[in-house]
């Protein structure tokens, strides 16, 4: 399982099936939270998920594949869109500089 200090988190892929719908507006409000700490949020699709990014969020189903395509970084699952504590956990290791793992 892969770790991750808060404060050496500077960009987050959120990872999707292919589509463009409920990761779209993910990625726009954890980009929004995540602004003020200088990490900027990306979405892509899980397959087209290259290097290292320093952490991936998708949902749960995703997992898997996520953690196939990036092993060594922090793969964080989510079962909802909105409102899923897998959020504050990532918004709260950066704000604190605590250690993330996953």
């Amino acid at each position: 399982m892969a770790a991750i200090q808060g404060s050496d988190i500077k960009n987050v892929i959120v990872a999707c099936e292919a589509g463009m719908g409920s990761s779209v507006l993910l990625t726009t409000q954890m980009g929004q939270r995540l602004k003020p700490y200088g990490v900027t949020v990306e979405h892509l699709a899980v397959n087209r998920i290259e290097g290292r990014p320093d952490v991936v969020l998708c949902h749960a189903g995703l997992e898997a594949r996520a953690r196939q395509q990036a092993p060594d970084s922090v793969v964080l699952a989510f079962n909802m869109f909105l409102g899923d504590p897998v959020f504050d956990r990532l918004e709260n290791a950066i704000r604190d500089d605590e250690t993330l793992t996953g």
